[in-house]
């Protein structure tokens, strides 16, 4: 396997800027997921690593060498896209029983692949990268197109791959899930920029900004204004208080911090969705569902481990009630 390393890299299409100035290390033999939405440059930089595109700026280097402007033919990389891109009049060959009993597609071998299932076309068309033992896999959305179950499914078939061969992934997404349980490593992008990169637990717990604390957390993390909450301590530069929903605390009580009343209930079974509302604004909190909670209650407000950020958007670190 490779280790990857671009280095101050930029690419353009007309007005546009794909990607900016991006420096980042794909390690050999980790999972790394970029993450971001529609126009973030998670596309244009995989293609910028097979050589599919050529960068106005920057370097990329494999094991070491510069491959800034090799050919695709000779950077040993697989690229696995969104669709399938199977061939429907062929059936699968070629160093196969390996890959296949990978896949858990042996009893598949003789099928066209207009007769597979889409989880298993998907597998095919990972499995066709298997084949070629590549030096680094590239991965563009290739679960997108799936459904909820397959999905699922297919994350849990990558992973084992992924543990099983030693392989180095690069993998793109915006499906936030996808991120937290796949990836070694996250790297966020914004708009052609690599926004930050860390493990899945320190890109929630720690984000550097509202934007990455938003990419990541279902429910999203609450954004509030500091003046909902007058008598807990805040950083001066600090004008938004942003509280993952497992940090909200409430209870049936009008003594406490704030005080909102329960506008909506999601039951999802093992819990449940609770929406306050706290002078206009939606607070989100996870509740029991077996909770004495009902909608019109009033309830009172606190919060674990608060983030804040400053009018641009930035965290505000803090040595007290905040991190």
């Amino acid at each position: 396997m490779a280790e990857i390393i671009l280095e101050g890299v930029w690419k353009r299409f007309g007005r546009t800027q794909a990607v900016a100035n991006l420096n980042l290390t794909v390690r050999d033999g980790e999972f790394l997921v970029l993450l971001g939405p529609t126009g973030a440059g998670k596309t244009t930089t995989l293609r910028l690593v097979a050589g599919l595109d050529a960068p106005d700026a920057g370097r990329l280097r494999m094991e070491g060498r510069d491959i800034t402007g090799e050919p695709p033919s000779t950077r040993d990389a697989a690229f696995v896209f969104q669709q399938y891109s199977l061939y429907p009049h062929l059936s699968i060959r070629a160093r196969v029983t390996e890959i296949a009993r990978l896949l858990h597609l042996e009893d598949k071998l003789a099928n066209r692949a207009t007769r597979l299932s889409g989880g298993q076309m998907q597998r095919v068309a990972i499995g066709r990268a298997l084949v070629r033992r590549p030096k680094i896999f590239l991965m563009d959305e290739p679960l997108s197109s799936l459904d909820a179950k397959l999905r699922a499914e297919m994350r849990v078939e990558l992973k084992r791959i992924h543990r099983e061969l030693g392989a180095t992934i690069f993998y793109v997404t915006h499906d936030q899930t996808e991120a937290m349980t796949m990836a070694t490593r996250i790297g966020v992008l914004d708009r052609g920029r690599l926004v930050q990169l860390g493990s899945p637990r320190e890109i929630y717990e720690d984000p550097i900004n509202i934007h990455v604390a938003t990419r990541l957390g279902s429910p999203s993390v609450n954004l509030v204004p500091r003046e909902l909450f007058p008598s807990f301590r805040v950083p001066e530069k600090a004008v938004t208080i942003g509280v993952r929903t497992e940090h909200v605390r409430i209870r049936k009580s009008a003594n406490g911090a704030a005080v909102g009343r329960v506008r909506w209930i999601e039951h999802l079974g093992d819990q449940s969705h609770l929406h306050v509302t706290v002078a206009d604004t939606d607070v989100i909190t996870l509740a029991d569902p077996h909770a004495d909670l009902a909608v019109g209650d009033e309830v009172a407000i606190e919060m674990v481990a608060p983030l804040f950020f400053d009018a641009s958007g930035e965290r505000v670190r803090s040595g007290g009630n905040g991190r």
